[in-house]
Formats: structure tokens, sequence, C-alpha cells
């Protein structure tokens, strides 16, 4: 078993991988109750379900040989989308669930701890 082989299998359990995590954050977003959850399993799906696919993809042109040297191409274009979606994703996630809570658009239920508004009140904002 070569390398190239090798490659192309750990990336095929990447990809596999992403389909998975593609399927819960799906399944969370059907089942959970309220935004803030469901912008959870969004998230979950995002990165489990497009970074580490990415990834795969990467590994899986890297060892297929008949590609030639584009082989690198598209294994760098992966890369660099895998590292803009891991970077992106859970920014655009934290700005949705900051602004929803700030405007109050829906309520925040299950509420454990609510640090945002903790933090306003702290401030002398009004109370939600």
């Amino acid at each position: 078993m070569d390398l190239d082989w090798i490659l192309v299998i750990i990336g095929e359990i990447l990809v596999a991988i992403g389909i998975f995590c593609d399927l819960v954050g799906s399944i969370g977003m059907h089942r959970f109750k309220n935004f803030y959850l469901r912008l959870h399993a969004a998230t979950v799906g995002t990165i489990g379900g497009a970074f580490v696919p990415l990834i795969g993809a990467a590994l899986i042109a890297i060892g297929s040989d008949f590609l030639g040297y584009y082989r690198w191409f598209m294994a760098g274009g992966a890369i660099v989308t895998a590292v803009l979606i891991l970077i992106l994703a859970p920014a655009g996630s934290h700005a949705l669930a900051r602004a929803t809570h700030k405007a109050r658009v829906t309520p925040v239920e299950p509420k454990i701890a609510d640090h945002l508004e903790e933090d306003e009140l702290a401030k002398g904002g009004e109370q939600a």
C-alpha cells in the first residue's frame, strides 16, 4: 500500500465524517426548538460538514496521480476554502446570535446564564 492510496482512504473517511456532520446538523435544524439552538446545529453542519470534507477532498486530490500537477491546485483550493470556512463560519454565527439577542427578536430559552444581558445590565441598559 503506497502513500497515495493511504491519502485517498483518509480523504474518503473525512468525507464520510462530513456527511455524518451534515446529517446531524440537519436533524438538529429540524428538531431544535429555538433560533439559538438551530444556529448551533447550523454551525456544526458548516464546520463538520464543510471543513472536514474539504480537507478530505484535498487529501484525495493529492493522492490521485492521474490528475497530474493539477492535483496540487485542487488541494490548495480545497485547503484555502476550508480555512476560510473555519474562520468565517463561527464569526458569522456569533454575529447572527449577538444581533438577534441585541434586537430581542427571539427569547433566549432555555436560559441558564445570559452574559450578554448581564453585561447590558452592568452598563445600565434595559432589561430584556
